[in-house]
């Protein structure tokens, strides 16, 4: 088995080193985030780390990078306090990727790269039409993680928007069957296979599949 440690890490080149680290942490949420600015300037960018963060109030949480450079999507939920995230499916993974482009600021990434844009209940920024699953956000709070530069946004879920079909009787969102795709590292892509359900870990209790 092939081992790195953290001195051989920073030897390697920055590029393997990141597709590395990025890959090893495993699967990840894949989600483009929806945001437009005071102007009505619509922004679409791909993200692969959002988390869950609470369910009682409805939280989820995602990181930028530093902000050395312009970042529209911060930006813009600055302004406006308000962003939708949107899963990625399979017939349109590749626009999604191609959201990580460095367009202008002045350029609509749904419009580079074909995905259209809709309003939903008077939410101030935009959603992808074609997203099967999908919310809205109110900007809550951010965490500077001071170890490497990077923010943590917090938001507070307003609304939810899926298709029934995919709700299990106690809550649960086959992903599968919504076709979304999760993220490997920097550009990889998989499709979600058939789940697996356990019933509730109990100690006095072997794994039991429901």
């Amino acid at each position: 088995m092939k081992q790195f440690k953290a001195s051989d890490l920073e030897e390697l080149p920055s590029r393997y080193r990141a597709n590395l680290i990025n890959s090893c942490t495993g699967y990840k949420s894949l989600n483009l985030i929806g945001t437009q600015d005071s102007d009505g300037n619509k922004n679409l960018a791909v993200f692969n780390s959002i988390i869950h963060l609470g369910s009682s109030p409805a939280l989820i949480g995602f990181t930028f990078r530093p902000l050395t450079v312009q970042r529209d999507t911060y930006k813009n939920i600055q302004e406006t306090g308000v962003f939708t995230v949107n899963h990625v499916q399979e017939g349109f993974v590749g626009k999604a990727h191609q959201t990580a482009a460095k367009y202008p600021t002045n350029t609509s990434e749904f419009e580079a790269v074909g995905l259209e844009a809709e309003y939903l209940e008077g939410t101030l920024a935009p959603f992808v039409k074609k997203s099967t699953i999908r919310y809205s956000c109110t900007y809550v709070n951010e965490y500077p993680i001071i170890e490497n530069g990077c923010i943590m946004v917090i938001g507070a879920i307003n609304a939810l928007y899926l298709d029934e079909a995919f709700i299990a009787p106690d809550g649960w969102i086959d992903l599968a069957k919504a076709n979304s795709i999760a993220g490997i590292g920097i550009d990889g892509y998989v499709k979600g296979v058939a789940p697996i359900r356990y019933e509730y870990a109990k100690p006095e209790t072997k794994p039991q599949k429901k």
